[in-house]
């Protein structure tokens, strides 16, 4: 047995190192398991993908568009207004600030090394990129925005999408009908064209469904309403450098005439109201109806002038120039009116005037004619002066010699009956001129009533229908 220990004890020695290196073994494998994950590849950054992706060493070329010498690049286009407003009459364009929103696919920016689906990347790198050449074919002026930033956006997908979004302030042409003005319903033009791509190589279209155009919520005009509906079209141009293509879409907007009917409709119908005090005051008082006639006519007139004031110099007739035509039409119509009434009712001093003539050469006549076997006619009046005068008379028998002029009575009883004539005349004439007051009091009234209901009539319901008509 104390062999066999001594034996061990002398091994020992030998068997020690072994022991401590099969130790340092296992000690060294499990550290190098241990450095193994820190010695992995670490994902790619942010800047060195993007100059990867798009940078100088990546091959892309902004110039050239995508898929080029091959099918056209589709551009699917939205909007959203954000608001709408200053449609101005004068210079025919409307202001608008839009959310301009275009995406396209470009197979070169498309990606797998990065993990996330999407970059939001800085408005700096759309020089980078390619981008389609969108003008707007209608526009007077526009504007960027750059507070506190550019207003821009730029996405971009894994697949190769590309989102650009852009905030814009547009002066817009909008040509206008002005002939059922304020009861109008314009339609205004916003057209999206590409400038130098042809359709070969660029093509424009709407988003579809409902996202097309978006209008903000709470969005107000302060004289009109926008329509929900919102024609969305495609207004292809051909030019002599090619076909372009071009996409439409026509806001409908109701004008609210709540404004003019204020300013404009019950001022005019209320002088007009006013116009007809004058049939109810007396006609002797010429100062009082001459005066209100005159500034009635006066005001209309101003009231007119002031309603084309804020509207183009068109050649056709609106709406509002026919209601003030007519409005000024009959308060001139009742300023006339009292020249009639005072003309008929002065006409008996005519009449009685032209009476005392008719009767004076009548008498005239009469005398003459009585007379025309006077010896004076015949130029021997002197002879009998002078018998008279050497006391003869003429005889009895020459009862023509002599005609002794009318009594007085008959003179008074002429002069009296001239004067009831006159009296009859007067108060004649009198009630026909009361008479025309009377009939302008109702008349006018009922005139300008049933003016007003085909105005109205007309302008409200069967233009309105003529322009839009209700879908069934």
């Amino acid at each position: 047995m104390r062999g066999a220990a001594d034996a061990a004890l002398s091994l020992l020695p030998l068997l020690l190192p072994l022991f401590l290196g099969a130790c340092l073994r296992l000690v060294s494998g499990k550290g190098e398991a241990k450095s193994t994950p820190r010695s992995m590849p670490q994902p790619m950054s942010p800047s060195d993908f993007l100059d990867k992706l798009m940078g100088r060493t990546s091959g892309y070329d902004a110039r050239i568009r995508p898929n080029f010498k091959g099918p056209p690049v589709n551009v699917t286009c939205n909007i959203f207004i954000n608001s709408f407003g200053s449609v101005t009459e004068t210079t025919m364009d409307y202001r608008v600030n839009v959310f301009l929103r275009q995406q396209w696919n470009d197979p070169r920016l498309a990606y797998r090394e990065y993990p996330d689906d999407s970059l939001d990347l800085d408005p700096s790198m759309l020089d980078s990129i390619w981008k389609p050449d969108l003008f707007f074919a209608n526009e007077k002026g526009a504007n960027f925005h750059e507070v506190t930033t550019d207003n821009k956006l730029l996405r971009i997908f894994k697949n190769g999408n590309v989102l650009y979004s852009i905030r814009l302030t547009l002066i817009l042409s909008c040509p206008m009908d002005l002939k059922n003005f304020p009861m109008d319903i314009q339609t205004c033009i916003m057209q999206l064209e590409s400038f130098g791509y042809t359709m070969n190589d660029l093509i424009f279209q709407w988003v579809k469904g409902q996202e097309a155009v978006q209008v903000a919520e709470g969005l107000t005009l302060p004289q009109f309403i926008l329509r929900d509906e919102k024609d969305l079209g495609y207004c292809t141009k051909s030019y002599n450098t090619g076909k372009f293509t071009c996409i439409e879409v026509k806001f409908h907007l109701e004008r609210q005439m709540g404004y003019y009917l204020i300013q404009m409709y019950i001022p005019s119908l209320l002088i007009v109201i006013l116009s007809w005090v004058s049939f109810w005051i007396n006609m002797d008082a010429a100062p009082a109806r001459v005066g209100l006639g005159i500034t009635t006519v006066l005001t209309m007139t101003t009231q007119s002038a002031g309603s084309r004031a804020s509207l183009p110099k068109v050649s056709y007739v609106k709406a509002i120039d026919i209601w003030m035509a007519v409005c000024l039409l009959f308060v001139f119509a009742a300023l006339l009116e009292y020249a009639a009434v005072n003309f008929v009712s002065r006409q008996h001093k005519e009449f009685m005037r032209l009476r005392r003539r008719q009767r004076r050469q009548r008498m005239e006549e009469e005398l003459v004619r009585e007379s025309r076997f006077y010896f004076r006619g015949y130029g021997l009046g002197h002879c009998l002066q002078q018998a008279k005068d050497s006391g003869g008379a003429p005889s009895a028998e020459s009862p023509h010699l002599y005609n002794p002029p009318p009594p007085a009575a008959a003179a008074a009883a002429a002069a009296a009956a001239l004067i009831r004539e006159g009296e009859l005349l007067r108060r004649r004439y009198l009630d026909r001129a009361k008479r025309i007051d009377t009939i302008s009091r109702a008349v006018f009234p009922f005139t300008f009533l049933v003016f007003n209901i085909f105005y109205w009539l007309v302008y409200k319901v069967l233009r309105s229908e003529d322009v839009h008509p209700v879908a069934p």
